[in-house]
């Protein structure tokens, strides 16, 4: 209700303006904030009054899956009663002293390797590549039979929850995501609460393979798009460079802004919980295209709903490891760790060792290799590994690329990455 509303409400405006969240303390920015925080608890207490027909009760929104004994509980039991470590990845995430540092590639399943490319003619659209369980099983698992990395990542789209929210769309191979404009609060009204395991079950089934498959051999890694992200392509209609439509829209409609990325929190927690509950044992959350934004649009349309995010999965599941990654967030950094985020994973941008004194000890950090060095020699990929790594240091640390590794990247040169972090000791 209203009351509920504008509490929210002013417990949102509080942690735009730095000075109380529920959990690690927000430290978006110290200088004093222009924005009116009485205007946000009236604005979003008008937006949580008709999102009432979209909420559910909670007990309606747990997934059915928690009623049974689910991979991660099943995993977990198994991994206690034989005294077997958790995965190595999964150990690094949360902290802990490893004996070397693991190694995953974003992107790792997909166009670089020729298996995938064979696949495409005979099953030639994205979606049917990744919405078949077997199939995004089979891609899911090709990277790691061919390098043996440490993470295993599900093969999906940010974009997947979103039909089951009643927002369609369809992914071109050369143009990529496309779907009708969302411009009115009209249509934002008609967005449903999403029920992952009506509208995604081959999400679950896959998690659920994978993590039968490699059992405590890596770490299954889940991963969501967060709120402001997702909105670009629904406001834009397709992937874009400027982003004027969305922003045209933060400065002219913000109530209609406010209540679209509210739907969109609320259905991404519930899904990254969902893969979690199907048994995913790490959540990468991506705002790729947050970094577009300046600090001041950022602490209002991104940072608060991707704290929304990380809220729901550590009610849930407090002890998963959270990642953050945005696309060019140099600037970004102490705001993606005061999230409540467990790891910020840096582009190639950032010096490793600079990052690591702007965020502190307590969170860790994953990357970050510029992807375009995985197109060099040999010798330059094993010097600018082990410049990261080192930097890095042997507590908190995720080797990863700085972004999506690139689909003309030399499989050879891909596993002679992963091999010279595997051999590292620090």
């Amino acid at each position: 209700g209203v009351g509920v509303g504008v509490g929210v409400a002013r417990a949102l405006a509080r942690t735009l303006n730095g000075r109380h969240c529920d959990g690690p303390r927000l430290r978006f920015a110290p200088q004093p904030r222009t924005l009116d925080i009485m205007k946000t608890a009236v604005l979003l207490s008008a937006l949580m009054a008709p999102a009432a027909a979209f909420q559910a009760p909670r007990a309606t929104r747990r997934s059915p899956m928690v009623m049974q004994a689910t991979p991660a509980a099943e995993a977990s039991a198994a991994t206690a009663a034989t005294g077997a470590e958790e995965p190595l990845l999964l150990r690094a995430a949360k902290g802990q002293v490893v004996e070397r540092p693991p190694v995953w590639m974003m992107r790792q399943a997909g166009r670089h390797m020729k298996v995938y490319r064979d696949l495409v003619p005979k099953h030639p659209t994205f979606r049917e590549r990744s919405e078949n369980p077997e199939l995004s099983y089979l891609i899911s698992m090709q990277p790691y039979e061919a390098y043996k990395t440490d993470g295993v990542i599900l093969f999906s789209d940010i974009l997947t929850p979103l039909p089951g929210m009643n927002v369609p769309f369809d992914i071109k191979e050369r143009e990529g995501p496309v779907m009708e404009p969302w411009l009115t609060m009209d249509k934002v009204n008609t967005m449903t609460l999403l029920d992952p395991v009506k509208s995604m079950p081959f999400v679950g089934e896959t998690l659920r393979a994978l993590r039968k498959e490699v059992g405590n051999d890596a770490t299954v890694l889940g991963f969501v798009g967060c709120p402001y992200t997702l909105a670009t392509y629904m406001v834009e209609g397709k992937s874009s460079k400027e982003y004027l439509e969305i922003k045209k829209m933060m400065h002219t409609e913000p109530e209609l802004m406010h209540k679209m990325l509210q739907n969109l929190a609320e259905n991404i927690g519930n899904y990254a919980n969902y893969q979690i509950e199907s048994g995913a044992q790490v959540i990468q959350i991506f705002d790729s295209w947050a970094s577009h934004l300046s600090p001041f649009d950022y602490d209002i349309f991104a940072a608060p709903y991707q704290k929304m995010v990380v809220d729901a999965i550590k009610k849930e599941n407090p002890d998963v490891p959270v990642i953050i990654y945005i696309n060019k967030s140099g600037a970004l950094l102490e705001r993606m760790r005061d999230v409540g985020v467990d790891i910020v994973s840096l582009d190639w941008t950032v010096d490793m060792a600079e990052a690591r004194a702007r965020l502190g000890e307590d969170v860790g950090v994953q990357g970050n290799l510029d992807p375009g060095v995985l197109m060099g020699s040999k010798d330059t990929i094993t010097e600018r590994t082990l410049d990261i790594l080192k930097k890095a240091g042997p507590k908190g640390h995720v080797m990863n690329l700085g972004h999506g590794i690139e689909a003309a990247t030399p499989e050879e040169n891909a596993k002679h990455f992963i091999d010279t972090v595997k051999a590292y000791r620090h």
